[in-house]
């Protein structure tokens, strides 16, 4: 998959966003308006909130469409000392999972790294393991 980026930045942070990835389930408009806003022109205002805000909102991405950088040494070191591998289940959709994370096929080729991967519940996605928001247009409900 084609991930090109757009970047947002500021002194301490830096956004960057990947449309084609993107599955509109717009946690970051409803998590920070201030910030990540649609109807203007950059839609993303990384000097709407602070960082520790906007890492808040991007960490509940969906679709990892949305990444920071930390440009703040200071910052970026209080971040690594609370990393911990962390799987949340989403109400009626994917699997999160948070960490320094390496996904592998049986045969051991590598599929996909990253700080935050969903993958599907539902059984719908056509990009198994991981979600494609499938669930939203099944109308998937967990039990």
């Amino acid at each position: 998959m084609d991930e090109k980026r757009v970047y947002y930045k500021s002194e301490k942070i830096s956004v960057s966003f990947a449309p084609s990835v993107c599955i509109h389930a717009a946690e970051c408009i409803k998590g920070l308006p201030n910030v990540f806003d649609t109807s203007k022109k950059p839609w993303v205002n990384v000097a709407g909130a602070n960082p520790e805000e906007i890492i808040e909102v991007i960490d509940m991405c969906p679709s990892g469409a949305l990444k920071y950088e930390l440009i703040d040494y200071e910052l970026e070191l209080e971040k690594k000392k609370m990393e911990k591998t962390k799987i949340t289940v989403m109400p009626n959709g994917p699997l999160m999972i948070e960490g320094n994370l390496t996904v592998n096929k049986m045969s051991g080729e590598n599929i996909k790294d990253g700080e935050k991967l969903f993958l599907c519940r539902c059984g719908h996605s056509a990009n198994k393991p991981f979600c494609d928001g499938s669930h939203k247009k099944e109308d998937f409900k967990a039990e």
